[in-house]
This record gives structure tokens, sequence and C-alpha cells, in this order.
């Protein structure tokens, strides 16, 4: 389905970037390989493009087309990042540092809405004593300690992962494997994750879930140690 949209988020140095339309509710990805205009991608440039969703990853813009060119000649292959002399000439002087003013910018575009950390180290300081009362009380078996540390770790190293897929262009994680991991006690690692990577930070849907994932987490815990669930 072909939708329009704005450039919000172009990094030239890794040659991807995010699409917002308000036909989407989340920011559409596309590389420089799915760009078809005649000149580099740029921020606030409006664009017509076809949305695709491959895997149950997040959406992803094909065939990226800036709006002033719909309906004329596309050219057979996308443009190189470089932009050709005879072209140069009729962009404005101040676009010559673009690269260098977009890193300036990134940070404040990837980060969100900041996500509060108060109410996230209560969480992880009520969850922690949680596991000690289980450990003294002899409610746990002294594994569970293995392997909680286990599957924090190996949960802020899928979100890192996903982070380079997400810059690179390649095949995503889902986002139920990640919920899954949080589900099962890796949700310290997750709010880590999200916070040092700038990864899933301002994704509202996905954080809402994500916080779901940590309420029932604690909720089973504290039920088991409770013996209402034995």
């Amino acid at each position: 389905m072909q939708k329009q949209g704005t450039v919000i988020r172009w990094d030239a140095t890794r040659a991807f970037g995010f699409i917002r339309s308000p036909d989407t509710s989340a920011d559409v990805f596309f590389h420089v390989r799915d760009y078809r205009g005649t000149t580099p991608p740029r921020e606030g440039l409006a664009v017509v493009y076809e949305e695709i969703h491959v895997g149950g990853k997040g959406p992803r813009a094909m065939a990226v087309l800036p709006a002033a060119q719909q309906g004329g000649a596309s050219p057979s292959r996308p443009v190189a990042t470089s932009t050709p002399p005879q072209r140069r000439r009729h962009e404005p002087s101040q676009r010559t540092p673009q690269p260098q003013a977009q890193r300036h910018r990134r940070p404040a575009e990837s980060s969100g809405p900041p996500t509060p950390a108060g109410p996230a180290m209560v969480l992880m300081l009520g969850w922690v004593v949680l596991l000690a009362w289980g450990f003294w009380a002899g409610r746990l078996p002294w594994w569970v300690l293995g392997a909680a540390l286990a599957v924090n770790l190996l949960t802020f190293l899928v979100y890192a992962i996903d982070k380079s897929a997400a810059q690179n262009g390649k095949w995503r994680t889902k986002e139920s494997h990640l919920h899954l991991l949080s589900l099962a006690g890796g949700w310290p690692g997750a709010w880590f994750a999200q916070q040092w990577l700038r990864h899933k930070s301002r994704k509202v849907e996905f954080r809402a879930v994500y916080w779901a994932t940590v309420v029932l987490h604690c909720a089973a815990l504290g039920a088991w140690l409770g013996g209402w669930l034995r």
C-alpha cells in the first residue's frame, strides 16, 4: 500500500533513516537501497513509499520517492549517497555540513519521551528484596540466583543485537520474544538496555506491554513466595 510521510531522521553515515506518516502509528524504517530519489534523503523531505511488514517486525518502507518526483520517471537504481556536482549548485549551501548536524540531533530524536528512573529503581529494589527473602526463607533454590543473572544478561544482549540489526537494515528480533524475556525475569536487563542503548525507549505501544510484563512477573513471584501458587 502506498503511503505518504516525512523523513524525520536520516543517518548519512549508516545510510538508513525513518519516515513518519499519519497513516502508521510507528516510525517506518528505510535503507538507502530502498530510496529512489534523484537527490540524497534529508530530514524534513516529504516522500511517498510502499509499506511492508516482514516476519512480525516493525514497518519498513520500500520504493521511497520524494513527493515532488511522484508521477515523474523514477531512476532505475537507488541514488548514491554523494550528490552529483551539477545538482549540488541548486541546493542551499548550508546543506554541506548536514551529516554533522544530523549527528548532533540524533540523540534527541532517538531518545523519545524520557523514561522516569524512579519507579523502575523502586521496582528493582523490591524485586531484589523478594528474591533475597525467598533464598533466606528457603522458598527458592540457590540456582535461581544464577538463572536470574543469566536471563538478564541474555536480555540485554538480545536488545543490543536487535539495535545493531535496526541500524544495519538486517532481520530484527520479534517484539514478542523481547517481552517473553522480560516476563521470564529479564525485565531489569531490558530496562537498562532501553536506557543505555536508546532502543525501544520511545515506542509507546512497546513500553506499555513491557511494563505489563514487569507487573505480571513481580505479581507471580510474590504469589509464589507467599504460597498462593503452590
